[in-house]
């Protein structure tokens, strides 16, 4: 079975906030997603980011793996050039069934699209 890269991701706080911005925001069971299109063929950008709202370090942690892990699952294999997206983490991620947070990723890149 091959490797499942995960997708080049956004480390600096400027880069959320340009997304925050200018990015369409989808909201799913489990996660919001910022979904902003390029333009151009650069590769597939992420971000994942969990507030305090969502409890403790560990309970943050636990849910920004759960949603990274799901997006990688969902992403791979996909032609997404040019697409920058930003998982944001709900209360609710780290309790939804892994299988509901995968499915929500896939509808809110259906809807992105159009």
């Amino acid at each position: 079975m091959p490797a499942l890269s995960p997708p080049e991701t956004f480390k600096r706080r400027a880069e959320f906030l340009r997304m925050a911005s200018r990015g369409r925001k989808i909201a799913k069971p489990g996660f919001v997603m910022q979904f902003c299109t390029t333009g151009g063929q650069a590769p597939l950008r992420t971000g994942y980011t969990a507030t305090k709202k969502i409890g403790n370090a560990v309970a943050r942690n636990r849910a920004r793996r759960r949603l990274k892990e799901a997006a990688r699952l969902t992403l791979a294999g996909r032609d997404l050039s040019g697409v920058e997206l930003v998982l944001i983490c709900r209360q609710e991620t780290g309790r939804l069934p892994f299988e509901k947070l995968c499915a929500g990723i896939e509808l809110a890149l259906a809807e992105g699209r159009k």
